[in-house]
């Protein structure tokens, strides 16, 4: 694609270690995705899918370059008109919403701060958030039960700047892609709607002459933290053309291509993979809008719209091996990712017999990009996450400091002292202590255990607290958790440790069973045979617990934590 020649100075690499020794990126001053990528687009390629919008109640919208332009900039003048410019704070909570696109644009348009959030947050995460960062206003999807919670917190004394209340709040865009209507109840509440004010705007909006430098705020995301209060992870300007990565060469993305990622916009994951990298690659961004996830439905979507790539958390592919993929048609679909947690091999397994497609996996958090990747010149290894990316020099170190044999596990760190990667983060917000906190010396450390293996593949061990320790052993979580998922019966796990007098510590399996199965005494037994059948005796779990669901954090990740805090309880 001609644009992504403006920032790659070579695209093309003949094996992972050209890759990784000869990717640069050129990052121009003043960076703005919204005018030097979107604008762009609309000049050159104005008639071209941008974006395709779908939802679960089969309603269809569609949008080129040149629809995305004007849209953003109609949404530009509106925020301008209310007051929002350059450094100004704003929550968006527009779940899979088309709108969430144009109006972000508008956003960086302004030089604004983003802050995306999720439809899941209580009323007290809102009053938190907003006292946090100083949001000075809220945008958000038009459904009584949001707006509510949106309400309660400006009752909250920490409800915003202050104890103040925003300056604005916009209820906006219902499912449906014809004018919004107000929930019963909500007129005269203080919301405004956005959505007509926006279709009156005009459609021309000009750049203005300092809109930003590549050092300001673009993006806040409140991490979902297994533990402790949300950080404020701050992302500056520079930060989309460090997911050019993401999209060209871990997600694969066809030009004139289809790419779906599977998350809400509350996420950094939809930042991953639903927008810059992929737009920057020339590919349409496929939003599946729903509320519900049903495996059969989204599988019937990837076949109807034959789409090219998909990215999905493993949870996602653990569902889809419980249907009959042979029903669907793949042959659009060239590649598929996965990331969010470690992948189990027996999910990789049965996804390549139902498809031919080789899952791919990658390691990350939210203040950083792709750091480490299954990249196109590497063959997977099922569980590992693959070797790291250009940008990223990683080393794993013991407790004192120094680094990790091979074979050996370690905290994954990253080494920043000769170059900082592209896209990753500045800090955490109006808190250097935290920040120095992981990042100090030069290096930024990830609280993640992990060990490397002869070829340079690295292997996710588990959160540094969630490693347990007994009898002398050390024991990673998620080794277990695999060879639990081998077992039909298990859908979901997830291994802690508890506290025994003998052993220091034991293992415990918290089990979530697949449609079919009931729990058992002789069930148990069954699964800690299997356990050791599959792995070092050592590592069986000597209690096991079923359950209806594991406790999870509103991004879905597992909180061991909470099954830890419960146990010793």
């Amino acid at each position: 694609m001609e644009l992504l020649t403006t920032y790659l100075p070579r695209q093309e690499f003949d094996s992972y270690d050209d890759f990784y020794g000869g990717y640069t990126v050129n990052v121009p001053d003043n960076f703005n995705f919204a005018y030097d990528v979107m604008d762009t687009l609309a000049q050159t390629r104005p008639r071209a899918a941008a974006l395709v919008w779908v939802d679960e109640r089969g309603a269809e919208a569609s949008f080129t370059y040149g629809d995305i332009k004007r849209l953003s900039n109609q949404a530009a003048n509106v925020l301008a008109q209310a007051g929002i410019g350059r450094g100004d704070p704003v929550m968006l909570i527009l779940k899979r919403r088309w709108e969430y696109w144009p109006v972000l644009l508008a956003l960086h348009k302004l030089g604004a701060i983003a802050i995306p959030a999720t439809h899941l947050l209580t009323a007290k995460d809102i009053a938190y958030r907003r006292a946090a960062a100083d949001i000075k206003g809220i945008i958000c999807v038009d459904e009584p039960k949001v707006m509510a919670a949106v309400e309660e917190a400006e009752k909250s004394p920490d409800g915003g700047a202050s104890g103040g209340k925003a300056a604005w709040r916009y209820k906006a865009f219902t499912r449906s892609v014809g004018a919004a209507e107000a929930p019963a109840g909500a007129a005269g509440r203080g919301w405004v709607d956005f959505k007509p004010q926006m279709e009156k705007a005009s459609p021309d909006f000009s750049r203005p002459a300092a809109v930003n430098t590549n050092g300001d705020i673009m993006l806040l995301y409140f991490t979902s933290g297994t533990t402790g209060m949300p950080k404020m992870v701050r992302h500056n300007f520079a930060y989309p053309l460090g997911h050019i990565v993401t999209a060209k060469y871990w997600h694969q993305v066809q030009e004139g291509g289809l790419h779906l990622t599977v998350a809400d916009t509350g996420w950094a994951k939809a930042a991953w993979g639903k927008i810059y990298g992929q737009w920057l690659c020339g590919t349409a961004v496929f939003v599946y809008d729903y509320d519900r996830f049903a495996p059969s439905a989204m599988l019937e979507v990837i076949s109807k719209y034959r789409l090219t790539t998909f990215c999905a958390p493993p949870t996602v592919y653990r569902f889809f091996i419980k249907e009959d993929l042979a029903k669907y048609d793949f042959s659009a679909l060239k590649y598929c990712t996965v990331a969010g947690e470690p992948l189990e091999p027996e999910i990789y397994e049965q996804f390549r017999r139902g498809t031919g497609i080789k899952l791919r996996e990658c390691y990350g958090q939210t203040e950083l990009t792709v750091t480490v990747g299954t990249w196109p010149w590497l063959e997977p290894k099922p569980g590992s996450m693959g070797r790291p990316a250009p940008g990223y020099d990683i080393d794993l170190l013991r407790e004192d400091g120094s680094s990790c044999d091979m074979g050996e596990e370690g905290q994954l760190v990253v080494r920043t002292g000769r170059r900082r990667p592209w896209g990753m983060f500045d800090g955490y917000y109006r808190d250097e202590d935290l920040t120095r906190g992981v990042w100090r010396d030069n290096i930024y450390y990830t609280g993640d255990m992990a060990w490397r293996d002869e070829d340079g593949y690295l292997w996710f061990v588990g959160r540094s607290d969630d490693v347990i320790k007994s009898s002398g052993y050390r024991i990673g979580p998620f080794e277990v958790e695999s060879a639990l998922m081998e077992h039909p019966a298990v859908l979901e796990c997830a291994i802690t440790g508890v506290a025994d007098p003998e052993r220091g510590t034991i293992v415990k399996a918290t089990v979530v069973l697949s449609r079919g199965w009931s729990p058992s005494e002789e069930l148990k037994k069954e699964l800690q045979n299997h356990v050791k059948k599959i792995t070092a005796p050592y590592k069986y779990p000597r209690i096991v617990e079923f359950a209806e669901e594991l406790p999870k954090t509103i991004s879905g990740k597992i909180r061991r934590v909470q099954i830890r805090d419960a146990d010793r309880a």
